[in-house]
């Protein structure tokens, strides 16, 4: 039995085609690979690039920041080969790199964002020095700490968050108040809650101290808050909440604010087990 002060996780419109070809570029073992030359929309081509989300790349060109030939674009159905002649607030698109990911311990107290307008502190300013741009497969709350992974490629980023991939998220919730195990099952029949519907959540009593219980819960959506509403649903007060593992992959030998890079290897097998 794990002491709640360590955490552990078990191993686990507008349409401009290029006219010149080019070879892919910054394949790896582990990304899908695209024919050389292949038309793709600009928002794919840029995610794949590392450059933002394709949700924060629509963004961008909304605001004008993207450009083809010093040509501002003007909607993210733009048709490309390659980011040759693309640029980025004025800047070239540097090609995709190979798909990196790394486990990083998010610390309890920081965003998962690139900024707040409030100052307050976010797990950029707990990365470490010498990480290439990176961006953060889902989120963890304000308070939440434990596993986020991290990644250089907006598609890989995309997979991994998608529901239909089913990649299972476990997590271990320190919560105050009275619940049964016979309650907890039922929430594998999924719960509405303010008209908001959860899916299916494998929740376990781990241990009890007084009022206090620890919850081990496993779920594969992940929604915004999903954990500390659904077990607030239930009438519990979370006070400590911990994700222990994404997939296969899990915090392990993690301190606070540590990284790690996921080996080729492993990541090549995590993405074989995607749906």
């Amino acid at each position: 039995m794990l002491p709640p002060e360590r955490t552990r996780a078990s191993p686990v419109p507008q349409k401009r085609t290029q006219k010149k070809s080019a070879p892919a570029r910054g394949g790896s073992a582990e990304a899908p690979q695209h024919t050389a030359g292949e038309p793709q929309r600009i928002a794919k081509l840029l995610a794949r690039a590392g450059v933002a989300s394709r949700r924060e790349i629509e963004r961008m060109i909304a605001d004008g920041r993207i450009a083809l030939n010093g040509e501002k674009l003007t909607t993210p159905a733009t048709i490309l080969t390659d980011l040759a002649g693309v640029t980025v607030d004025g800047k070239p698109v540097r090609p995709p790199a190979a798909a990196r990911l790394w486990r990083f311990y998010k610390p309890a107290g920081c965003l998962t964002a690139a900024n707040d307008p409030k100052g307050r502190p976010t797990i950029y300013d707990r990365l470490p020095a010498g990480l290439p741009r990176v961006m953060p497969v889902g989120r963890l709350d304000f308070m939440t700490e434990g596993l986020l992974l991290l990644t250089n490629d907006g598609e890989l980023k995309r997979q991994l968050e998608l529901p239909k991939t089913g990649v299972v998220r476990r997590y271990r919730a320190r919560a105050f108040g009275d619940i049964t195990q016979e309650q907890l099952e039922e929430l594998a029949e999924g719960v509405e809650i303010e008209g908001v519907r959860y899916g299916s959540i494998d929740a376990n009593l781990e241990r009890r101290t007084g009022r206090n219980t620890w919850i081990e819960l496993a779920l594969t959506e992940g929604k915004n808050r999903e954990v500390r509403r659904v077990l607030a649903y239930l009438g519990l007060q979370v006070s400590r909440l911990i994700r222990t593992s994404y997939g296969p992959l899990g915090a392990d030998e993690l301190e606070p604010g540590q990284v790690a890079e996921v080996q080729r290897e492993d990541l090549f097998r995590f993405r074989q087990t995607l749906k």
